[in-house]
């Protein structure tokens, strides 16, 4: 069975920007996440990325513009020692009135059609908004918030899914799932 972390780009890997990042330029990674990303992997964890980038439908940036800005992303994490499988992004604007967009589920049901072994109770995403816990919420998996980027803000509107994990980063999520995973493996050696 896969194990699987979907993350957010904008404020959980990467600073965001109300102005949207636009450039290989403005794409800086928050302090950690790379770091987090091979911790995940280390931990048994496949990792993907499922990212609204609207800016593209408004114009702002090119699919090339994306393209780069991921490649810098996939070279930093390689460079920690950590991986990324793929990247899912809904180009459209809310105005479009796609399936792709989160809230909606559209992206994690693309993505769950090609992890099919995927281990429901080993299913994670995590968003610094609230579309991004709703869209993990609307398949059955678990929804986990970050306070960087929007995540402050979101924690403090409200409104969560329940069941809704909460770290400070995505490095101190990473940690708690290495953890959790070293104590597992302790207790089934003592088994």
């Amino acid at each position: 069975m896969t194990k699987l972390v979907i993350l957010d780009r904008d404020g959980v890997i990467n600073e965001d920007s109300d102005k949207f990042v636009k450039s290989v330029d403005e794409w800086i990674p928050i302090a950690g996440s790379m770091d987090a990303i091979a911790f995940l992997n280390q931990s048994g964890y496949q990792v993907v990325v499922a990212t609204n980038q609207s800016g593209i439908g408004r114009g702002y940036f090119t699919v090339h513009d994306l393209n780069e800005m991921h490649t810098k992303m996939h070279r930093l994490v390689q460079q920690a020692g950590g991986q990324i499988d793929a990247v899912w992004f809904c180009p459209h604007t809310a105005a479009d009135q796609c399936e792709c967009r989160k809230p909606l589920p559209g992206m994690v049901h693309d993505i769950l059609q090609r992890y099919v072994n995927t281990d429901m109770k080993e299913l994670y995403m995590v968003g610094d908004s609230l579309r991004d816990l709703q869209a993990i919420e609307a398949v059955g998996g678990q929804s986990v918030l970050v306070l960087t980027g929007k995540g402050k803000k979101t924690l403090a509107t409200g409104g969560l899914p329940i069941s809704t994990l909460v770290y400070e980063n995505l490095l101190e999520f990473a940690q708690a799932l290495l953890l959790r995973q070293q104590q597992a493996q302790i207790k089934e050696q003592k088994d």
